[in-house]
């Protein structure tokens, strides 16, 4: 049903609009049905941010164990150090992407200068050792790697149980 009150559609003498006056008509009125509630994208907003959350720190966890068996258990601890300071910058970064449309600030700023600080430490202390500080770090990132593949096949399986 279309929004608009009858005085506001345009109307040729023999009934019929021109393309431009009914794509004007068209457009006015998906405009008012697109827009997305703005609670409900918070909400699945929120919930990527617990799934990453949850999904890195599984991830630490099941990790951390092969690398002590390996390796040897400072290496397992530079991994989990550099880990939580992973889980730290996606905090982090939640917080800014949260904050994004409300200040004008630069965003990931915080988390790259916490990592910088963990970078120099990890060259400047003789315990700990820079690539499993770093690749533990990363280890946010495979989160992501995860919630993306996950997200394309469950689509796909959507699409193929839809058709």
């Amino acid at each position: 049903m279309s929004s608009q009150s009858p005085e506001s559609i345009p109307k040729q003498e023999d009934g019929l609009m021109t393309l431009e006056e009914s794509q004007e008509v068209l457009s006015s009125d998906t405009l008012a049905t697109e827009s997305p509630p703005q609670g409900n994208s918070m909400e699945e907003y929120y919930q990527l941010q617990r799934t990453l959350l949850l999904t890195t720190l599984v991830l630490m966890g099941v990790i951390f164990f092969p690398v002590w068996y390996f390796y040897s258990l400072n290496t397992a601890f530079n991994y989990l150090i550099g880990s939580a300071v992973g889980v730290l910058y996606l905090r982090f970064l939640g917080k800014d992407v949260e904050r994004l449309g409300q200040q004008n600030q630069r965003i990931g700023s915080k988390g790259l200068g916490i990592f910088a600080v963990l970078i120099i430490v990890a060259s400047r202390w003789q315990q700990l050792h820079i690539l499993p500080v770093f690749l533990g770090f990363l280890t946010y990132k495979v989160a992501i790697i995860f919630y993306t593949l996950q997200t394309v096949f469950n689509s796909g399986e959507t699409k193929e149980n839809d058709s």
